[in-house]
């Protein structure tokens, strides 16, 4: 006689997260195959001696309503000899034609660059991130002539695969975790205290009163010189990097947006868990979102 099967603890269906008004509700359509097409959302977690890594990118409702798919990107690897983290988040601009390879090819670039300035005993000076940042224009101008099939001159580079990025490496110590990192175009990078709800931004706002905005720069251009952030993350902190999807929402961290991921982000939740997080629902805010976060932990090295 066959025993009736208990339903297993933690498997009821996740509802929505929902903030405020919500978006619309409707069945997200398949991007069409075009300029290069990546998953509705990816999500990544690790721990590493000195630090845990959470990663999440999700298609914002426009995509998804527009059969376009997803244009931000992220990656992270660890570096074996030195324990080092590197890391890097792209959002494809909205006018390149290839914006979802842009923001990939410029993440994998910029990781694979880092690493091997490490593999050369690289000290993260802004000489490395300037030449982190022009391998990463070369290789978007690589993958241009590839989809053209011809030498592509640089508007044509910026027509296809323009895309902004911010890019750097965390290095765990007796005292917290070393980051140091920069930027092109206007995604950004928090500092965050989860126990007061205080989020610090690490570069200016889009807008800083009569400045031109940032996201008027993006690679393959390379700005000179280049936004850098470098400084010490102590335990307790979170840093935060992320595309304007998650920072438009977030503001300067006041609101719902900023006190929800103050919660969750406590403790480093499931890789999982926080792509459902990031897919929250609300209205007007419907651009695809990118959050890569660190958290430093207590057995690091001495």
């Amino acid at each position: 006689m066959h025993r009736p099967q208990r339903q297993a603890e933690g498997t009821r269906a996740w509802n929505r997260v929902v903030i405020d008004v919500p978006g619309p509700r409707f069945e997200p359509t398949p991007p069409r195959v075009s300029g290069g097409t990546c998953p509705d959302a990816e999500c990544d977690g690790w721990s590493a001696p000195g630090l845990t890594l959470r990663s999440a990118s999700v298609r914002g409702e426009r995509h998804r309503y527009y059969r376009q798919p997803r244009q931000d990107a992220t990656c992270a690897v660890l570096h074996e000899e030195s324990g080092v983290v590197v890391f890097a988040v792209a959002d494809g601009l909205s006018s390149a034609s290839a914006a979802t390879i842009g923001a990939a090819e410029a993440c994998r670039a910029a990781v694979w660059s880092l690493h091997a300035r490490l593999d050369e005993g690289g000290s993260h000076s802004p000489a490395d991130f300037t030449a982190t940042a022009r391998y990463a224009a070369e290789a978007l101008h690589r993958q241009a002539a590839a989809i053209l099939r011809r030498e592509p001159g640089p508007a044509q580079v910026e027509e296809l695969v323009a895309t902004t990025l911010v890019a750097g490496v965390a290095r765990p110590g007796a005292h917290g975790v070393e980051v140091s990192l920069f930027r092109i175009g206007d995604s950004a990078a928090w500092t965050l205290d989860p126990a007061r709800a205080r989020y610090r931004p690490l570069f200016a706002a889009k807008t800083d009163g009569d400045l031109v905005p940032t996201s008027v720069a993006a690679l393959p251009r390379v700005p000179e010189p280049l936004e850098r952030w470098s400084g010490l993350l102590p335990p307790g902190q979170v840093l935060l990097v992320g595309t304007d999807g998650f920072g438009d929402p977030l503001g300067d961290g006041d609101g719902q947006v900023g006190a929800l991921f103050a919660e969750h982000l406590a403790v480093p939740p499931s890789p999982l868990w926080l792509a459902h997080l990031l897919d929250f629902s609300r209205e007007t805010f419907d651009d695809d979102r990118t959050l890569l976060a660190l958290w430093p932990r207590n057995e690091a090295p001495r």
